[in-house]
Parts: structure tokens; C-alpha cells; sequence
């Protein structure tokens, strides 16, 4: 059954509490044109969103509800998966915080998991003060990789430019470590398989950067370029995929060379993030590519610095719902296609 814009259910973990998430959940959801493409259900407490909402001087109007049977398309729906009252104290990092945070994000992955909810879209959280016995992930990513199926790769979004990484949250000092041949197809195969079934797009061209400053210059600052990488690529260009590079990072993205490719892979965090979010900051989106079911996330932290006084920028988590949106309908015209193989010979020609 092809679902109704407005049937599509977009599930929203809340977030840290303390910081700017539930003001940029709220302010996505006040235009009331929003719910005709989704139906928002917010993993959370409605008196806790009443509160919010009534401290930000924000307009919407909440729904609560105690079971997902009981969500109403065409409103903004808050699953309670918690009584009791929680001590808000705007851009402070509380443990006590973060424990709601969790709570929120593990319920709504598990109704991602069941089929419930349709996508997921994350609010920012603090990475520290969400760490316990019962959750020790880096971040939302890992904790995904392990429940959901397939393997999770950082994807950043904004229109055309796409970056992702070979590692995410690795120390600096063992990214080379990381950086092996079967880390490096596995990572390469899933963003040409993310490219063509999520953004349609038919023959990825993609670029990947080098580890070491100059790709190491031919051994001389560095030999993870020549000995790993390189070999790497070839492999996978002479099967088939479109993969170029390695290219030396320094003047990648100041050059325009990005513009060139469906998607840039670097090879850790801040080599790809920074020229990103310099690029496309506030209107960034946080994919997790290579899942069986669909995530994204805005661009930014929790912002404790402006927390509570309604100066967020709702933007960036704004277009992590319209992404989740389009990778669902892309995903499921793919589905379509594959098993009409007329029709997508007919879409290449």
C-alpha cells in the first residue's frame, strides 16, 4: 500500500531536554503546513512539551497520547513514555537530563524497529551525559548500527553536497589504524548503494580524500595513501564503482572539486565536518546511510549557550524531516523499480 503524505509517521526522539531541542521540534511543527506531508509523533511527556511550548511562546498544538494505536494523523502527537515530572534547568549538562534523552531515543528506535513509526528523526543530544550501564555509545550512530540492520555510515546532507566518513567518532591518533582495505569497500559499497536506492541516483561518481596531508606525497609524509587506500579504490573502481581519488584534502573543497561528485567519504571526522558545516551550516542534515530503516538528525549540538530563549534556529532539524521524507518516498520508488526491471530501463533511457 503506497501510504498518504500525511500517513507517513515521523517518529522524533526529544532530545536533551536542557538544550535547544524542543524548541526546534516545536517551531518545525508550528506551521501547521508541515502535517500535510507527515503526521510528527515526539517520544516524550505532553505536559513537559506544554510546558515548552508555553515558555517559548509557541503556537502549536500538542496531542497526547498513552499507545501509538491511539496517534491521530494530522496532529502532532506526543507519546508519553513517561509520568513523572522532570527539573528543567535550561543549558545545564544534568545527567538526570540525559537519562530522559535516552529514554526518548531508545523507545522511538524500537518502534522503528516494529514498523510503528515510518522514519526517525533525532534531536540533539550531549554525548556525556547520556553515558550509563545500560547505554555506552559515542552517540546515537552506534547504538543504531547495533539494533537496526546493515551498516551505519555518517552521511551529511545538504542538497547536492554529500559528505561522508570512513571513520566518525575515532580519536585522531588511531583513525590510521582504523583505515583498512575491508573497512574501506564496506564503507564505499554502502554509500554507492545509499546514492542510487535513497537519492536516485542512477551511476554515482564519488570522491574520497586522502588521509595524509598531499595523500602523503608518495610515501614521504606518510605511506596510508599509497600502501591502503589507493589499492583499495582500484578494486572497486575496475568492479564497477564510480569511486575516484584518493585527493588531497587541503584544497578539495576551496577549489569547488566537490561539485563534481554525488558524494565526497573522508577519511575521519573533522576532515569532512569542518569543510561541511562551513559550507552549509544550520541547513546540514545528519543521515545514518546503509540502515534497514531511515534516521535523520540536524547539523548542530544541543546548544546549551542558547537554550530557552527561543533564539534556535529551527532550520537544520526542519530539513532532517523533509530528508527522512524524500529518502522514504526515493526507497520506496526503488523498491518499485528493482522489481519491475522494465521500468528502470525505461528511467535510465
Amino acid at each position: 500500500m503506497v501510504k498518504k503524505a500525511e500517513n507517513i509517521i515521523v517518529g522524533i526522539s526529544i532530545g536533551d531536554l536542557n538544550g535547544i531541542g524542543s524548541e526546534v521540534i516545536l517551531k518545525t511543527f508550528e506551521d501547521i503546513r508541515m502535517l500535510e506531508l507527515c503526521t510528527p509523533v515526539i517520544f516524550g511527556n505532553v505536559k513537559i512539551l506544554s510546558f515548552l511550548k508555553k515558555t517559548l511562546n509557541l503556537e502549536s498544538n500538542l496531542h497526547g497520547i498513552d499507545r501509538l494505536d491511539q496517534l491521530v494523523f494530522g496532529k502532532i502527537n506526543v507519546l508519553n513514555i513517561w509520568r513523572e515530572g522532570v527539573n528543567l534547568q535550561f543549558g545545564v549538562n544534568d545527567e538526570a537530563v540525559g537519562k530522559y534523552a535516552i529514554k526518548s531515543f531508545t523507545a522511538a528506535t524500537q518502534a522503528l524497529k516494529d514498523g510503528l513509526i515510518d522514519v526517525l528523526v533525532t534531536a540533539p543530544i550531549n554525548k556525556y551525559n547520556i553515558q550509563s550501564e545500560e547505554f555506552h555509545f559515542p552517540g546515537h550512530t552506534d547504538y543504531l548500527n547495533q539494533e537496526l540492520e546493515g551498516d551505519a555510515l555518517m552521511l551529511m546532507v545538504q542538497d547536492t553536497l554529500r559528505v561522508g566518513l570512513l571513520t566518525d567518532h575515532v580519536p585522531v591518533n588511531e583513525v590510521s589504524g582504523h583505515l583498512t582495505e575491508a573497512l574501506i569497500r564496506t564503507k564505499l559499497e554502502t554509500i554507492n548503494k545509499t546514492l542510487i536506492q535513497d537519492f536516485g541516483i542512477t551511476k554515482p561518481k564519488i570522491a574520497v580524500l586522502g588521509l595524509n596531508p598531499h595523500c602523503g606525497d608518495h610515501g614521504v609524509i606518510g605511506k596510508e595513501d599509497d600502501e591502503v587506500i589507493k589499492p583499495a579504490l582500484k578494486k572497486l573502481f575496475d568492479e564497477g564503482i564510480m569511486v575516484f581519488g584518493p585527493y588531497s584534502a587541503d584544497s578539495f573543497f576551496g577549489s569547488g572539486q566537490y561539485e563534481k561528485y554525488d558524494a565526497v567519504i573522508a577519511a575521519y571526522h573533522d576532515q569532512g565536518l569542518i569543510p561541511f558545516k562551513t559550507l552549509s551550516f544550520g541547513k546540514g542534515v545528519n543521515y545514518t546511510a546503509g540502515l534497514n530503516k531511515i534516521r535523520t538528525s540536524p547539523d548542530h549540538g544541543t546548544a546549551y549557550e542558547i537554550a530557552g530563549k527561543g533564539e534556535a534556529d529551527f532550520n537544520s532539524f526542519k530539513e532532517a524531516v523533509y530528508l527522512a521524507l524524500d529518502v522514504f518516498h526515493n526507497r520506496n520508488e526503488y523498491k518499485e523499480l528493482v522489481k519491475n526491471p522494465l521500468k528502470t530501463k525505461q528511467k535510465q533511457l
